[in-house]
C-alpha cells in the first residue's frame, strides 16, 4: 500500500504566496527597518496573494492531500473568490491602518507581520477539505487577532478587550474540537466527502446520541466566530476596545472565516455522489437534518436580537458592532432553510449555499467602507466616539460622509448602496425557493427594523452641525483615501452587476 500522497503545488501557490508574504514581511522590518518599506512589503505581497488566487480558481479544479475521492485542500472558483477576497481585506485594512502606524500607537513590522499570518489563515480555510485543515486555518486566521486587538501601547480597554476574545475564542475553538473528535468517534471520518457518504450509507449513525451532541458541538463552536446569539456578548466590547482597523478586521475578515467555516461543515459535505434520492438530498444527509433546524434557530435570534439592542446603542462602534451581530443573522437565515424538506430540494440546497457566501461579500465591502469612512472622520481620536459627534460631519466632509451615508443606507438594503439591496433579495429569493416563508418574513421584518438606526445615523451626518468638537478634522491620508475609493467603487458595481460574485458563489458546491 502507497501511504505518499502526491501534492499539487499549483493548487497551494496562495496560501504559498500568504506565508511568503509574511516571512517577507519580518525579514522587511529586520534588515530594513523601515515602517514605509514594511507596509510595502506587505502590500505587494497582498496583491500578489489575491491575483495568485484568482488565476489558480480561473482553471481547472484542483485538489492535494488525497485519501481516494476524498482530499484536504480544494481549489475552485469558490476558493479563489474567498482566497482573494481575504487578501483584499487585509490590504484594505493595512489602508485604515496608515494613521495608527504613523502615530506610533503599534510597531509597525509586528503588526503588518499579525495580519499576513492572519491572511494565511485566511487563505488556506478558503480551500479546507476536511475538519482539521479547517479548524487549524481558523485558528491561523483567529490566533494573530488576540495580539492585534491589544497591540497598542498604554490602552487599558484595548487589553481588556484582548483577554475577552482570548477567553471566548480558545472556549470556541476547544467545543468545535472536541465536536470534531466525536464525528470521528462515531464515522472514523474527518473529510466532508467521507462523513457525508458515511451518513448517506448508514442512516442509523443518526440515531446515535454521540452523532447529535458531535454536530450540535461542531455547529455551535463555529458560531463564536460569525458572533451569533447566545454567542456575541464578546463582539460589541472587542470592537469597541480595539483599535479601529483591528475591529474593521475583525468584523469582516473574521466574520468571513466564520461564515466559510459553517459553510464547509454545512454545505460542502452533503452533495455526496448517489446521495441525491428523485432529486432531493435524503434526510440522512448531516448538514439538511441535524444542523437545518439549529441554524434556522441561530438566525432568528441573531438578528433579532442584534437589530433590537443596535437601536439603543450610543456609540458608533459598538453599533456597527451590534449591526453586524444582525447581519451574520442574515447570513444564517438561507441555511436555516435546510430545517424543511423543501430546503434540502438540490435546487433550493445550492441556491441557499449561493444566498449565504454572495451576502457575506456584500456584507463586508459595505463594512470596510463603514470602518475606512469613521476613521477618517475621527483622524486624531482614539476611538470611533459617540454617535452625536458626527453630526453634521458630512457637510464638512463631503466626500468621506458620502462614503459612510451609502455604507450605512446599503446596510440598510436602501438605495443607491444597491448591493446591500440586491443581497437581502438574494436572501429572502433562496428563503421562498427553500420553501421557508416564515424566515423569508423574520428577514423583512428585521430589515425594517434595521432601517431605524441605519438611517437616524445618515441623517445625523448632514444635520445642522452643533458647537461642539467635531471629529471631521484632519486630512485623510491617500492609503485610506484610496482604500474608501475603491470600497466605494465596489460597492456601486456589486449593487449594478452582482452576477460575478453570484457565480463564483456558486462554484464549487
Amino acid at each position: 500500500m502507497n501511504l505518499t500522497q502526491s501534492v499539487d503545488n499549483v493548487a497551494l501557490l496562495p496560501a504559498y504566496l500568504a506565508a511568503g508574504t509574511a516571512v517577507l514581511v519580518l525579514l522587511a522590518d529586520l534588515v530594513v527597518a523601515r515602517r514605509g518599506a514594511t507596509m510595502a512589503v506587505f502590500a505587494a505581497g497582498a496583491v500578489v496573494t489575491a491575483v495568485g488566487a484568482l488565476v489558480v480558481g480561473a482553471g481547472d479544479d484542483r485538489r492535494t492531500f488525497c485519501v481516494g475521492d476524498a482530499c484536504s485542500y480544494l481549489a475552485n472558483g469558490r476558493t479563489a473568490l474567498i482566497g482573494a477576497l481575504f487578501a483584499l481585506l487585509t490590504l484594505g485594512v493595512l489602508a485604515l491602518s496608515t494613521s495608527l502606524l504613523r502615530a506610533g500607537e503599534v510597531p509597525a513590522g509586528e503588526y503588518c507581520f499579525l495580519l499576513a499570518c492572519s491572511m494565511t489563515g485566511g487563505v488556506v480555510l478558503a480551500g479546507a477539505g476536511d475538519l482539521i485543515t479547517l479548524i487549524v486555518a481558523l485558528e491561523t486566521l483567529t490566533l494573530p487577532l488576540y495580539v492585534l486587538v491589544g497591540l497598542r501601547r498604554r490602552s487599558v480597554a484595548g487589553a481588556e478587550a484582548a483577554v475577552t476574545f482570548f477567553v471566548v475564542s480558545v472556549v470556541a475553538t476547544a467545543v468545535s474540537l472536541l465536536g470534531a473528535a466525536l464525528l470521528y468517534a462515531v464515522t472514523g471520518a474527518l473529510h466532508f466527502r467521507l462523513l457525508a457518504t458515511a451518513f448517506a450509507t448508514d442512516p442509523g449513525l443518526l440515531d446515535i446520541p454521540l452523532t447529535s451532541a458531535a454536530v450540535a458541538l461542531v455547529v455551535l463552536g463555529l458560531a463564536f466566530k460569525v458572533a451569533a446569539v447566545p454567542f456575541h456578548a464578546w463582539a460589541p466590547a472587542t470592537y469597541d476596545g480595539a483599535p479601529l482597523p483591528v475591529a474593521a478586521y475583525l468584523s469582516t475578515a473574521s466574520k468571513l472565516g466564520g461564515v466559510v467555516a459553517l459553510l464547509a461543515v454545512t454545505g460542502i459535505a452533503a452533495p455526496v455522489a448517489g446521495a441525491v434520492v428523485d432529486g432531493s438530498l435524503p434526510d440522512a444527509v448531516l448538514p439538511a437534518s441535524v444542523t437545518g433546524p439549529v441554524l434556522a434557530a441561530l438566525a432568528v435570534l441573531t438578528m433579532t436580537v442584534g437589530n433590537l439592542v443596535a437601536l439603543r446603542q450610543t456609540r458608533m462602534i459598538r453599533l456597527l458592532a451590534w449591526s453586524s451581530v444582525a447581519q451574520a443573522g442574515y447570513v444564517l437565515a438561507p441555511l436555516g432553510a435546510l430545517a424543511l424538506p423543501g430546503g434540502r430540494d438540490t435546487g433550493a440546497y445550492g441556491t441557499a449555499l449561493t444566498a449565504a457566501l454572495a451576502y457575506t461579500v456584500f456584507f463586508v465591502v459595505l463594512e470596510l467602507a463603514a470602518f475606512g469612512a469613521v476613521i477618517a472622520l475621527r483622524s486624531g481620536h482614539g476611538d470611533g466616539g459617540e454617535i452625536g459627534d458626527y453630526r453634521g460631519a458630512a457637510r464638512r466632509r463631503l466626500a468621506v460622509g458620502a462614503v459612510l451615508a451609502l455604507a450605512l443606507v446599503g446596510l440598510a438594503g436602501l438605495p443607491p448602496g444597491l448591493a446591500g439591496l440586491f443581497a437581502k433579495v438574494t436572501v429572502v429569493r433562496s428563503l421562498l425557493f427553500g420553501d421557508s416563508d416564515w424566515l423569508a418574513l423574520v428577514v423583512a421584518v428585521n430589515a425594517v427594523i434595521g432601517l431605524a438606526y441605519y438611517v437616524r445615523v445618515a441623517a445625523t451626518l448632514y444635520a445642522d452641525p452643533e458647537p461642539v468638537e467635531s471629529p471631521a478634522g484632519g486630512r485623510t491620508p491617500w492609503p485610506l483615501a484610496a482604500a474608501l475609493a475603491v470600497a466605494t467603487v465596489l460597492a456601486l458595481v456589486l449593487g449594478f452587476a452582482p452576477q460575478f460574485v453570484l457565480d463564483a458563489a456558486a462554484g464549487g458546491w
